[in-house]
């Protein structure tokens, strides 16, 4: 299953979110140093959800690590998160 859809099959399981935004960014990074050559390094994620309301910044990233899970998260280069409620 391609990276991006893990992204989202993940968030949307946790979160069950209003929104969610996922875009493979990994073109615009291509031969820079950590960037793969097959892609699939650098995401940017919009995700708003009732389960971030009262959370901190902070609090909210950790939440989106966790759901994504340390295997995912270590396939990932870059991750740029827009999180609120």
């Amino acid at each position: 299953m391609p990276v991006i859809d893990e992204i989202r099959l993940r968030l949307r399981d946790a979160f069950a979110p209003r929104e969610l935004e996922v875009q493979d960014d990994s073109a615009s990074h291509a031969g820079h140093a950590g960037a793969p050559a097959g892609g699939e390094s650098h995401f940017s994620v919009l995700i708003r959800a009732e389960a971030f309301e009262g959370a901190s910044r902070i609090a909210r990233h950790r939440a989106v690590h966790a759901a994504l899970g340390p295997d995912l998260v270590g396939r990932i280069h870059a991750l740029a998160l827009d999180v609120d409620a």
